[in-house]
């Protein structure tokens, strides 16, 4: 089982480094006059001093940048004199530092508290810092943590974030970090892609290694005749599906066998159906799906156990008789695909996540816009994202052509292979071929025993709730 790797460690300030939600409850007490209560903390805690100063404002009639002035003084006294980290805190720091693990901080509080903070505790412990006079939004919007990982040049997606209040939760998953949440004063529900623990003692990098979401590398295969257009077919299949690391392969052209013998070979799981499809996965399959005695065009699926979860797989095969490109007429044939591929729709349950790939013999309609191509649209309409075209929104840049890397001029060079899915979050995709393939007929020492590019899409899958 993969998980995504650990890029980054993120860590708010208050409240989770230091114990200042303490100190800064104290200083807008002071300047407020009052005792704050429960009803305060949403106005209070993990809000930036601006916000606070606004709210004190409304109820005092002072002037918010005379609040904001006192607030930021008060509470940077409080700072120089109490800081106090939390429990925890320095060691995991210094284990990630050990391990290598780069860390930001990133905190909603302005940049002159920031520094005392990372004064006091060791600016060298933190590779980057983010405050709320650097971006133009500060939580609960995500624009603190998309700059820390822009700084750190990493994926919001392989960071953990590690935060003690609601505000700094929602900033970080609106971000697309999975969170570790230390309440300090607030407590915090756990949630999808959330754990809630009572501190950071004993928390090491494995721990946060372990929240992230679970990695699915998917590949849609046209094996062209089973491979049986190339000397020693099978042995480069097999090479290819180890060199690309991949999870699952939706198979069309199998003739018969071929999803069997790969799976056999490699100690996969795998699903047959019909003549021509199949699936293969080194993850365990839960439940076909689908008519098993699909004939040559059609679908056919899997469900597939990632971790904790389950994703259907569904691979597909659609008519390749008058494509449209080749006609007078280019959508004179396509309501036979169309047709194909509403009733794949249809076989396909409501549940998400979902993957759906194939060779669907017809163009899309994110790269011909000049044809209302209704194959891809169908799909589009019934919910599912062409993950190749979200990595890779210009059409222009990466036409990701898959036919054919073995056919030549006069033959158009096109996408007709996808990677759909719905519910899922897209972290890369690519088309693939291995070597450089001779064109038809000269093909039978290629390494790439297929007549198309094999399209291969790196997804993630949340890990679920955490406890407290």
């Amino acid at each position: 089982m993969n998980r995504l790797p650990l890029q980054a460690v993120l860590f708010d300030m208050d409240g989770t480094l230091v114990d200042t939600e303490r100190l800064w409850w104290e200083a807008v007490e002071q300047v407020a006059g009052r005792a704050l209560t429960e009803a305060d903390r949403p106005e209070v805690l993990g809000r930036p001093v601006e916000y606070t100063a606004a709210w004190l404002a409304a109820i005092t009639g002072t002037p918010a940048a005379d609040l904001a002035e006192t607030l930021h003084r008060e509470f940077a006294d409080r700072v120089r004199t109490g800081i106090v980290p939390r429990p925890g805190a320095l060691a995991l720091l210094d284990a990630l530092a050990r391990e290598g693990v780069p860390t930001a901080l990133v905190t909603a509080s302005p940049r002159a508290v920031a520094d005392t903070v990372l004064d006091a505790l060791g600016a060298d412990r933190l590779q980057v810092s983010v405050t709320a006079d650097d971006t133009p939004h500060t939580k609960p919007a995500p624009d603190p943590y998309l700059a820390a990982c822009r700084a750190l040049g990493v994926d919001p997606a392989v960071c953990v974030a590690v935060e003690d209040t609601e505000t700094g939760v929602a900033s970080a998953e609106a971000a697309g970090c999975a969170v570790l949440a230390v309440p300090s004063l607030a407590p915090i529900e756990a949630a999808p892609g959330r754990t809630v623990l009572a501190s950071l003692e004993g928390v090491s990098a494995d721990r946060l290694r372990s929240l992230l979401p679970y990695r699915l590398r998917v590949m849609t295969w046209n094996l062209w005749y089973g491979g049986t257009k190339v000397r020693d077919h099978r042995a480069k299949q097999l090479k290819v599906i180890a060199e690309t690391d991949v999870d699952v392969v939706g198979l069309q052209e199998t003739y018969g066998g071929a999803a069997e013998e790969l799976a056999e070979t490699l100690g996969w799981h795998h699903h047959s159906a019909g003549p021509n499809l199949g699936i293969i996965s080194r993850l365990p399959i839960t439940a076909v799906l689908g008519d098993p005695d699909v004939g040559f065009y059609g679908a056919a699926g899997a469900r597939i156990a990632v971790g904790d979860q389950e994703v259907e797989v569904w691979t597909a095969h659609f008519d390749a008789e008058h494509y449209g490109p080749y006609e007078s007429e280019p959508l004179a044939h396509e309501e036979v695909r169309t047709g194909q591929m509403r009733d794949t729709l249809r076989r396909i349950s409501d549940a998400a996540p979902v993957v759906l790939v194939g060779d669907f013999n017809s163009p899309s309609h994110l790269d011909r816009p000049d044809v209302a191509w209704p194959v891809t649209k169908a799909a589009e309409e019934a919910g599912f994202a062409d993950s190749f075209r979200e990595a890779r929104p210009d059409a222009v840049r990466d036409p990701g052509h898959t036919w054919s890397p073995v056919h030549a001029h006069p033959e158009p060079q096109d996408r007709i292979d996808f990677v759909l899915h719905r519910g899922l979050r897209v972290l890369h995709s690519r088309t693939y071929v291995s070597g450089t393939p001779r064109t038809w007929p000269d093909v039978e020492d290629n390494d790439w025993p297929s007549d198309h590019a094999a399209v291969i899409t790196t997804f993630s899958l949340g890990s679920g709730p955490g406890t407290v």
